[in-house]
């Protein structure tokens, strides 16, 4: 039989990890928990309910990356012959019959490195910041370029590819769905329920921050990518940089040196709203939301990608940007 373990990182998750480990069942002794400097007593609750914890050592900069990699190892340790490895965040559930799903894809596509499932949010009625979440997650089935935190993965591939880049602090998934595909494997995205998140976002200021992580791993995953067929994400860099920035500053400029009449020009916004709300379904109230938070977004994702850029310019490492 194939051996199957788990890696879960967190910090601070509280009940969150608690009804984490307990919903992996039986797969809790071939877990390991990284815990990131929790001071709510996260790394031994984890290990009351039978996970091998890692406490990483935070003076080193934490990224999730490094997390999960000294997890990895962990378990690689633990079971030298472990086969697949679930990746989940402390904050998610998995899924009753996720693992068995997965697995069957896995075994009968030898060419698949990682699979991912759905994963939905908790509490998407708590605010229309989680919902957007929920909308988030929910991308095409198929083949993919790109995964997120939650996902099975064969060990050999994970090994192949080295890992998951440590420096990069938002983005390591799918930069690692780009190395593996690089080698010649295959990403998938099955029909099947896979995690519960809680992403717990309530504040505009959490959802401002966690656009501008975002653009910040757009630019720095497109940067390090650049010029290959795998590339990802330099769309939406170069969007960031558009709506964000250069498209708001030329319209003042112009209006300042030319005519102030140029700042009709800003109108583009809520026509763009527009737009994307009439391609999602103009009579669904969500799908205006959904437009107006997709164009709102550009600009912390232009903070994001600025804030790459400037620190690549200084030779100055980014840390991590937090969200909650």
């Amino acid at each position: 039989m194939e051996r199957v373990g788990v890696v879960v990182i967190g910090r601070n998750e509280g009940r969150r990890l608690i009804a984490c480990l307990t919903s992996l069942g039986q797969l809790a002794a071939s877990t390991v928990y990284v815990d990131s400097g929790s001071t709510d007593g996260s790394a031994e609750a984890a290990r009351k309910l039978g996970a091998r914890v890692v406490e990483l050592d935070m003076n080193i900069p934490f990224t999730a990356a490094r997390a999960r990699n000294a997890g990895f190892a962990a378990l690689d340790k633990a079971i030298p012959d472990v086969e697949f490895v679930q990746f989940v965040d402390g904050d998610c559930t998995l899924a009753p019959d996720w693992i068995g799903k997965a697995l069957a894809f896995l075994q009968s596509h030898p060419d698949v490195a990682l699979v991912c499932g759905r994963r939905r949010e908790r509490a998407p009625e708590r605010s229309v910041y989680n919902r957007l979440c929920d909308r988030e997650w929910d991308t095409p089935v198929g083949e993919a370029t790109e995964a997120g935190g939650d996902c099975v993965i064969r060990a050999k591939a994970f090994r192949a590819a080295g890992g998951y880049s440590a420096d990069l602090i938002a983005g390591e998934e799918p930069e690692l769905c780009v190395r593996l595909r690089m080698k010649g494997w295959r990403i998938w995205r099955i029909d099947a329920e896979m995690t519960l998140h809680d992403a717990d976002i309530t504040r505009f200021s959490q959802w401002w921050r966690r656009s501008m992580r975002g653009g910040h791993a757009f630019a720095e995953v497109s940067a390090r990518h650049a010029g290959t067929p795998f590339a990802i994400w330099t769309r939406s860099s170069r969007r960031a940089l558009f709506w964000g920035l250069a498209l708001p500053l030329g319209v003042v400029l112009g209006a300042v040196l030319i005519h102030p009449a140029l700042l009709a020009l800003l109108l583009v916004y809520p026509v763009q709203v527009a737009r994307i709300a009439l391609r999602e379904g103009p009579a669904k109230p969500a799908s205006w939301i959904y437009a107006f938070f997709a164009v709102l977004a550009k600009f912390p994702e232009m903070q994001g990608v600025v804030r790459f850029y400037r620190g690549r310019l200084l030779k100055r490492r980014n840390t991590i940007i937090e969200y909650k």
